[in-house]
């Protein structure tokens, strides 16, 4: 499931990255298609799960995710101020729901180090998109520099997670 996250990560931070205009209204469209998607890939492994917990967790960061990125791309023209307060709250309340879930599997999941790494990455920005004075453009930059950093931490962390599997089993 990292690998499958980690693509609409990287495809909407190397948009932000190659286009000229990084307005508030692109900011707000690049947020609803990364939250969308983001939000499916989590709703589609929630069922995946084995732990009670863990797959609710993974439900509730989807439909957040999903609720966030309708709302951006059917207000795209909120401005720089709506940005930043969707964002904020998006990345507050996904960042920390994958803390918790990072906290709650470490010991029985592999994965809960990648978990917590996440959702502190999406902590931090959702401080950094709430405290600091952004203008439109150091906004949307930041979240396209936010996306493409989780985007790669997981394809790497998916990638090292199959490669670990095969490596235990062969030792066992």
């Amino acid at each position: 499931m990292p690998v499958v996250r980690a693509v609409p990560a990287v495809a909407v931070g190397l948009a932000i990255t190659f286009l000229a205009d990084h307005s508030a209204r692109i900011g707000l469209l690049m947020l609803g298609a990364f939250a969308v998607l983001t939000g499916a890939v989590l709703v589609w492994g929630a069922f995946r799960q084995d732990d009670r917990v863990l797959r609710t967790i993974s439900l509730i960061q989807g439909v957040v995710s999903i609720v966030v990125g309708i709302v951006a791309l059917t207000v795209n023209g909120g401005g720089i101020g709506f940005f930043l307060f969707l964002f904020s709250v998006f990345a507050a309340v996904t960042g920390f729901l994958e803390l918790y879930a990072g906290l709650r599997a470490k010991g029985r999941n592999p994965a809960y180090r990648d978990l917590l790494a996440v959702g502190g990455f999406t902590a931090i920005a959702a401080l950094v998109f709430l405290l600091a004075p952004l203008d439109s453009v150091q906004a949307v930059g930041l979240f396209g520099a936010y996306a493409i950093m989780v985007g790669i931490f997981l394809a790497i962390a998916g990638l090292s997670l199959k490669w670990a599997a095969p490596a235990a089993e062969s030792k066992g």
